[in-house]
């Protein structure tokens, strides 16, 4: 069984078709990871900070350390449908996405570092030249101690458009008898990654060849 940190876990959608896992869970807001221990009852889910979760636990004997940190600040819809059109106010991107990949980096070839496992981050395609450089996979960039081989998740939602129910139906994620609005729904599910993907990631940290990328 492998050990596993699951960062920023929205409602799990990485981690759906995770199998034979220990996995900590680690979610800021208490509703959202209210709705993440339903799904997933067999997962310690901790209300926190994962940002300073990481900080603090890295060497706890972690097998895979997954984080996704907050993307709206690097996305590209947020760049050009909404500050471009001015509906939306220019920010600075935030910076604990670099810091991550900065820090697992440092850890993983530090020898005075037990973490020797497999990480990955992941965060959207951003509008700015990413500064640096991630493995690309469809509508995500993956910073990753492996190789993730390239591989179809088959049809891909349009985020833009479907409605709450459409997302439900597609991730096969039930949120109807949660009382949240509509659009905290469509939200919470536009932010899921793939479950094919989480698996295929997943696979390609643990069953998979590697080539000799450490990055």
């Amino acid at each position: 069984m492998r050990k596993v940190l699951n960062l920023y876990a929205g409602i799990g959608g990485n981690r759906k078709l995770w199998e034979d896992v220990d996995v900590t869970a680690v979610e800021i807001n208490p509703e959202i990871a209210a709705i993440y221990q339903d799904f997933f009852p067999d997962d310690t889910v901790i209300v926190g900070d994962a940002h300073q979760y990481l900080l603090e636990h890295y060497d706890d004997g972690w097998d895979f350390i997954w984080s996704s940190p907050p993307c709206p600040t690097h996305s590209r819809i947020r760049n050009v449908a909404g500050v471009g059109s001015g509906q939306e106010k220019p920010v600075y991107p935030e910076m604990g996405l670099y810091q991550e990949i900065i820090f697992l980096q440092q850890i993983y070839h530090s020898s005075g570092c037990s973490f020797k496992g497999r990480y990955c981050v992941e965060n959207v395609v951003s509008y700015y030249g990413p500064l640096i450089i991630p493995q690309s996979r469809g509508r995500h960039y993956f910073w990753a101690n492996f190789v993730i081989s390239d591989t179809d998740t088959g049809r891909v939602p349009e985020m833009t458009r479907w409605s709450a129910n459409q997302l439900m139906k597609f991730y096969e994620f039930d949120l109807t008898s949660y009382d949240l609005k509509p659009m905290d729904k469509r939200r919470l599910l536009r932010n899921c990654v793939h479950p094919d993907m989480g698996k295929h990631i997943f696979d390609c940290a643990f069953k998979l060849k590697q080539s000799s990328l450490e990055v």
